[in-house]
């Protein structure tokens, strides 16, 4: 006597595969705005730039599209009003001490590892 053994495979779940895949992209889609957001939070982006003997000292926002912002230009501060469609100057600085410019412009780290050594000082991790 030659017995058949039945042999039962597992039906498919229609909505399966497409479940799988939109849940790995939400999953991306939180890790990338999670770590833009930590970029924005733990401020990885520069403070000021200097660019050809420009540089933006401080900036303050006044409105959606209005800003004052004070730029040193070789022997100048020059405070000036930007906005979406022109930039106007509202006053001439003196040049700042040297001093001065130095105590608030820190030293950037040169390379990642400083910057990760720097990071993990200021959040108390030693």
């Amino acid at each position: 006597m030659k017995t058949e053994a039945t042999v039962q495979h597992p039906t498919a779940v229609p909505g399966a595969p497409l479940a799988q895949v939109s849940g790995a992209l939400l999953g991306i889609i939180l890790l990338i705005l999670a770590a833009a957001w930590a970029v924005k939070r733990l401020g990885f982006s520069a403070k000021g730039s200097r660019v050809h003997g420009l540089k933006v000292t401080a900036s303050v926002s006044l409105g959606a599209r209005e800003r004052v912002t004070i730029v040193e230009v070789d022997d100048a501060r020059l405070v000036l009003g930007v906005t979406a469609t022109q930039v106007s100057l509202l006053h001439t600085l003196p040049p700042a001490p040297a001093a001065e410019n130095q105590e608030q412009t820190p030293e950037a780290p040169a390379d990642f590892q400083a910057m990760m050594k720097n990071l993990l000082k200021r959040s108390g991790r030693s």
